[in-house]
């Protein structure tokens, strides 16, 4: 079995378990994040998506993107004031946004690390998640 074959059923499972139907266009949105994970916008995939399906809709592709976020299949991952990017990667981890190529990668960061981010909550709190994100470029060395 491919992977392509696993991840259309993992979609089907996701979607049905959540009262929603599998679809053509769902499908075909979710293989464009999957096939590059560089954090696409919404315009990079409504392109991608094109190039399969010609007469899909830019609204389509917001209402696919909506539903794997709200399943769980994809998350969102925003930066003040840039587009929204999309990130298939589900694992806890941190994002960085280089400032001059716009590319966004995804940074490990170990349980340990989430562990004593979450024990600095006020007491009686407790977080969903984290979303952590740096900002910044390539360092330049001096000779």
């Amino acid at each position: 079995m491919n992977s392509s074959t696993v991840n259309c059923e993992a979609l089907a499972k996701r979607l049905t378990q959540s009262g929603l139907r599998p679809t053509v266009q769902r499908e075909v949105v979710y293989k464009a994040i999957l096939e590059k994970r560089n954090h696409p916008s919404t315009d990079e995939i409504f392109a991608r998506v094109r190039e399969q399906m010609p007469t899909i809709s830019l609204a389509t592709v917001y209402n696919c993107l909506e539903t794997l976020v709200q399943c769980g299949l994809i998350k969102q991952v925003n930066f003040e004031r840039a587009p929204t990017r999309y990130c298939p990667n589900l694992y806890e981890h941190a994002h960085f946004h280089d400032d001059a190529t716009g590319e966004v990668h995804d940074i490990a960061v170990p349980a340990e690390m989430m562990d004593r981010l979450r024990a600095l909550l006020p007491p009686g709190y407790k977080a969903a998640n984290i979303e952590l994100s740096f900002r910044g470029g390539v360092m330049h060395t001096r000779n």
